[in-house]
């Protein structure tokens, strides 16, 4: 029991990392493929967007101030 709890307190810093992130690939990752995949994230996600405000036909429940005109008052009938 004592050899495991040693070895619990006195993990090497990669065994850490290891542990922290459960993966052994190396830590340079995003330094090599961050910034393509941030872009590569954003130009999708405005492609997305552009096709769903462009081309589905929603009905977008835009502001009517403007546009619609009141309608003239009844005087009461007496």
């Amino acid at each position: 029991m004592f050899r495991f709890a040693k070895a619990a307190v006195n993990l090497s810093g990669q065994t850490a990392r290891q542990v922290r992130h459960g993966s052994t690939v190396p830590q340079d990752f995003h330094a090599k493929y961050g910034t393509s995949m941030l872009l590569g994230g954003a130009v999708f996600c405005t492609a997305v967007w552009a096709y769903v405000l462009t081309q589905t036909g929603i009905t977008w429940n835009l502001s009517p101030v403007g546009k619609i005109m009141p309608k003239e008052w009844r005087e009461p009938e007496e």
